[in-house]
């Protein structure tokens, strides 16, 4: 007997091309019709990618028709613009968040390589530049900013109810990680995660940003695909480590931010190598070349090499991120603000 759990059910195993998850988790389902043994599906996304709805509208028929006793299927795809880039009158490139001019976004195909690391550091040299830096933990699972910058303020909201970002070492932060008590796990389904995330990068009220960095989570979810469809990314940074098993994950992100169009503005291989106190020499620990290697095949630049050093670990634990240390007394600081440098030139 087909019913409308059944289809629902069998809609559950295509996923979204370049994604782990599939269609109806990411809510693209928005109408089932059974009517006897004829289906009508109604599914609706928002994508500039032509393959896209094909990729799914292929998988889903194949998946539907698979079914014993089925008639008809018919699927109706509505296919909205996503959030796109205005030109100003200067040339800038302007975002679909007011008060920012760029969204870059950090990501990494799997967790553990300091991704969260790159992206508060990358925040602070971008913001000792001169320009005006937010910076959006977008992690609602496992949000570290509020541990890298050594507060536990809680935000207030402003007469617009917009939440008022926490200021800390000249950024302007929102991060899950404000809205918490210690040790509270998050338990949310993909739904309210997606409220959540839509929440703080759309009624934050950002003040006059040159630049939103938004610390995604790892991997490719829902809170990835809901942030690309709800705001204008100027561009995503991937970072990865050397070895091989994490470069394999770096290669998924990149493929996903393809698949919705998002530019690769470079690869950071981060944890490079191990800078021993002591003598200064460099002992690559997780091997060596692995960044550039995928760089060159990805046909991105390698945009950073950040080494290990104590001061990376301790400013994070601290609440002082190491970028804030003079970059002529610390190679992982310097190493951040060429970063910075190189992401400046790159988004103008």
């Amino acid at each position: 007997m087909i019913t409308e759990t059944l289809v629902r059910d069998t809609l559950s195993t295509v996923p979204y091309p370049g994604f782990s998850r599939d269609i109806v988790k990411f809510g693209l389902v928005k109408a089932i019709h059974v009517a006897g043994v004829d289906v009508e599906v109604q599914i609706s996304l928002a994508t500039r990618d032509a393959n896209v709805p094909r990729q799914i509208h292929e998988a889903a028929m194949k998946a539907l028709e698979a079914l014993p006793g089925i008639g008809r299927v018919r699927l109706e795809f509505d296919i909205k613009e996503p959030p796109q880039a205005a030109s100003s009158a200067d040339g800038l490139g302007k975002s679909s968040i007011p008060g920012v001019k760029h969204i870059i976004a950090v990501a990494s195909g799997k967790g553990g390589v300091g991704k969260s690391t790159v992206a508060s550091n990358l925040a602070v040299a971008l913001s000792k530049t001169g320009a005006r830096v937010g910076l959006c933990d977008c992690d609602l699972y496992g949000p570290s900013i509020a541990l890298m910058f050594g507060t536990d303020e809680r935000p207030l909201a402003n007469e617009e109810q917009q939440i008022i970002p926490i200021h800390r070492h000249g950024l302007q932060l929102m991060s899950m990680g404000f809205l918490l008590e210690d040790n509270s796990p998050v338990i949310v389904r993909g739904p309210i995660a997606t409220r959540y995330t839509q929440q703080f990068l759309r009624q934050c009220a950002w003040d006059n940003l040159d630049y939103l960095v938004l610390d995604l989570p790892p991997g490719t979810g829902d809170i990835q695909l809901t942030i690309v469809q709800t705001v204008a990314l100027d561009g995503a940074v991937i970072v990865t480590t050397p070895q091989e098993v994490a470069l394999i994950d770096a290669r998924k992100a990149a493929s996903m931010f393809a698949k919705v169009n998002v530019p690769i503005l470079g690869l950071i291989e981060n944890m490079s190598y191990f800078l021993c106190p002591d003598n200064g020499k460099s002992y690559a620990i997780f091997g060596k070349g692995g960044g550039e290697r995928e760089a060159q095949r990805l046909g991105v630049p390698l945009l950073a090499q950040i080494p290990i050093e104590m001061s990376v670990r301790e400013g994070g634990d601290e609440g002082h991120p190491v970028a804030l240390l003079d970059p002529a007394k610390s190679a992982s600081s310097k190493a951040f603000h060429d970063l910075a440098s190189s992401v400046k030139a790159i988004v103008k």
